[in-house]
């Protein structure tokens, strides 16, 4: 995907490993949901390095000036990114992260179930192994539309991977994040329960 300028003076571009600790900054400052971000931006920015890198996987940016608008990472096949993350990555970032991640093993475990579950505890609905893992906009970038256009910017890279049909999850009451996701196509699918207790709702782009 080559870089899209747009009309706001930023650009929306695949990101690289170059950008991995800007999308874990973004995501540990804009993102509450699941137990990610208490693990910090260093254990975030090894895993966003192993996406940018991973072949089934991809970061997409939105840049203006030299800083980072936006992100969102995306991946054909959730089992396999965190296969590949566990076995090349795992104990340098465990490492620094140890404690926060003994803190949170249940939501860990759950976390590393959740692809094998294919899909829902609550509704046994087949859901597409392609999946949206993170949508981020810096604070004071709302209002601008970046990111709803990091979101098309995503749909196309998945149709030119020749992925016809993804998934993202987020919690029930995130308002703001479902009207995105409704906005660029997505249909809600799915509820189901990735951590114990929490309501999520899975929401399909594609084929039916």
């Amino acid at each position: 995907m080559s870089e899209q300028p747009m009309s706001s003076d930023y650009s929306i571009r695949l990101g690289t490993s170059n950008d991995a600790v800007a999308a874990a900054l973004l995501h540990s400052s804009r993102i509450n949901e699941g137990f990610l971000p208490t693990l910090g931006p260093r254990f975030l920015g090894r895993l966003y390095r192993r996406i940018a890198r991973d072949q089934g996987s991809f970061l997409m940016v939105a840049e203006k000036d030299g800083e980072i608008l936006a992100m969102a990472s995306s991946t054909e096949n959730l089992g396999h990114l965190y296969r590949v993350f566990i076995l090349r990555d795992g104990v340098i970032a465990a490492a620094g992260a140890l404690f926060p991640i003994i803190r949170s093993l249940p939501r860990v475990f759950e976390t590393l179930k959740y692809p094998s579950q294919g899909g829902s505890d609550l509704a046994k609905t087949p859901l597409p192994e392609a999946e949206i893992l993170a949508v981020a906009v810096r604070e004071g970038s709302s209002g601008i539309g970046v990111g709803r256009q990091i979101m098309v910017a995503v749909i196309a890279e998945f149709t030119r991977r020749g992925v016809e049909s993804f998934k993202v999850i987020t919690s029930s009451d995130n308002a703001a994040a479902l009207a995105l996701y409704r906005s660029v196509g997505f249909r809600d699918t799915a509820a189901l329960e990735v951590h114990e207790g929490t309501e999520s709702l899975a929401l399909v782009w594609g084929a039916s």
